[in-house]
């Protein structure tokens, strides 16, 4: 069995990701092979400008591109990312060789003072990376001011610890993969914080045609996470937004029926567009087409249409 190349960005969370990986293929495989590959991406060489500026300026997948471009060199053989980074269009002569069961798809909280957000007193600076976070928040809280933060886990921590906010939102799974997890205040329901599409879980992705590797990698491969997050997907595909619209999605299966809840929102926050919709398990690329179509019938296209072109300097 030949040895194999594992990418994966440098951040310590990435790292920890992609020996998460390596570790259950050892567990599978023993006496497998298995090094590790660190490409720098645009998102990490970029630590200021808001994630939907880059996008604007270097378009989608700014976490994954120099990751894929090893893939397709040779230089690597299969690549670890967080699905939620991975842009829905596919790109040519690479594939999802597994997506492993979903860790907590909820956002954490975290404040100094250890208050949960609904106690946080008004005018308390928040800090998140996102739009999706941004938007909701001030529809939770409108009294609180939603603050932009670059940077990975433990340089966000070192900002909220030395008083440059009161208050953090991160996703929870990043959280509980480094161990620090008790550090946050409080997990938000994803009813009321509506994650983003993919997240929580993670991506294999490797070269078409590389059948060995893609034998090695079927055990890892979780059924119910690849059709939950298919159809968050396939809904984020059909209203075209990525980073530079608040979209959240969250796909949830009950038996042989999956449930998808989904939203879209204006940068402001003045417009926010929520439902849901339910389908075959089986069938969930059909599921997120539908909420899609009917989020589009609410008048998401505009929403779209008006904002995804422009990113949103700061935050409201």
């Amino acid at each position: 069995m030949r040895a194999i190349v594992v990418g994966s960005r440098g951040s310590t969370l990435a790292r920890r990701q992609a020996e998460m990986v390596m570790e259950r293929l050892r567990e599978l495989y023993p006496g497998l092979e298995l090094s590790l590959r660190i490409v720098r991406t645009a998102g990490d060489r970029d630590q200021h400008t808001p994630l939907e500026e880059l996008e604007n300026l270097g378009g989608s997948g700014i976490f994954v591109k120099e990751l894929e471009m090893a893939l397709l060199r040779g230089e690597a053989d299969m690549a670890v990312h967080s699905l939620k980074d991975l842009p829905t269009e596919d790109t040519p002569g690479l594939l999802l060789g597994a997506i492993p069961a979903r860790g907590d798809v909820r956002d954490a909280f975290l404040s100094n003072d250890s208050l949960p957000l609904a106690a946080m007193p008004p005018g308390s600076r928040i800090g998140t990376g996102s739009l999706r976070r941004a938007v909701q928040l001030g529809a939770l809280r409108p009294d609180l001011e939603a603050v932009p933060v670059r940077g990975n886990v433990d340089t966000r921590l070192r900002k909220l610890r030395e008083g440059e906010m009161e208050g953090l939102l991160l996703a929870a799974a990043g959280l509980e993969r480094l161990g620090r997890l008790s550090e946050a205040t409080e997990l938000l329901p994803p009813d009321i914080m509506i994650p983003a599409p993919g997240q929580g879980a993670l991506a294999i992705q490797c070269r078409e045609g590389d059948e060995e590797l893609l034998e090695l990698l079927e055990p890892l491969d979780h059924r119910e996470t690849r059709l939950a997050v298919t159809a968050e997907r396939a809904m984020l595909k059909a209203l075209g937004g990525g980073c530079r619209v608040p979209i959240g999605a969250w796909g949830q299966i009950y038996g042989q029926e999956l449930s998808l809840l989904g939203f879209v929102a204006s940068h402001d926050g003045r417009h926010i567009l929520e439902a849901q919709e339910q389908g075959p398990a089986d069938a969930p690329e059909a599921l997120g087409q539908k909420l899609a179509e009917r989020l589009l019938s609410l008048g998401a296209g505009a929403i779209v249409a008006r904002e995804g072109p422009e990113a949103r300097a700061g935050w409201v």
